[in-house]
Formats: structure tokens, C-alpha cells, sequence
């Protein structure tokens, strides 16, 4: 993960574009982002799998760059979030429930 970072932080070093990668504007590329990626699903199933990947990729190296701009390890915090869910969806509770989880016995 740490070379995907870098290669990320390397891209936009180079053409100086930290200084427009407040927080406020991560999050906001980051909706449009998946916006555009919802949008390929918008009115079938059909997609083109190549226009797919790229707009989950701008979702995820927003989504790296929002981690690094905020000071948090991407890795640990995603680990520490699937640690939570171990806790909040119980394997015996879930399995194979797509109920809402404030309804799961």
C-alpha cells in the first residue's frame, strides 16, 4: 500500500497540486467521483468494465489522498474499521442477511 501511496503523492507533487487537496475538496472529488462511477449503473446493468475500473480508481486515489492529507495511515484505518464490523455484524447474525443492521437479531 505504502508504494501505491507514493505513487500517487508523486503524480500530483509534480504538478503541484497539494495546494488545491484541502480535506473540503477531497471529499467533494471523492462524491463526484463515485457519482460517476454510480452513474454507469444508472439505467442497466450494462457497463463497460474499462470505464468502470477507472472511475473506482479516481474514487480510490481520492480516497488515498484524503487519508494522507488528513495524517492517518489508510491501512490501519481500514483495518481498524474492519475490526468494528467483526464486532457490529456477527458473522451468526449476518450471514447472508442484507437487512439493515439496526434489524439484525
Amino acid at each position: 500500500m505504502e508504494s501505491l501511496l507514493n505513487s500517487i503523492l508523486t503524480f500530483r507533487n509534480a504538478r503541484d497540486w497539494k495546494q488545491f487537496h484541502t480535506p473540503e475538496n477531497l471529499a467533494k472529488s471523492i462524491s463526484i467521483e463515485a457519482a460517476e462511477l454510480l452513474e454507469h449503473f444508472q439505467w442497466d446493468g450494462d457497463y463497460d468494465l474499462n470505464e468502470l475500473s477507472d472511475e473506482l480508481a479516481d474514487v480510490l486515489i481520492y480516497a488515498f489522498l484524503m487519508a494522507e492529507a488528513i495524517g492517518v495511515d489508510i491501512e490501519r484505518v481500514m483495518l481498524n474499521k474492519l475490526e468494528k464490523n467483526k464486532s457490529r455484524f456477527p458473522v451468526e447474525a449476518v450471514k447472508g442477511n442484507s437487512g439493515k443492521y439496526t434489524r439484525v437479531d
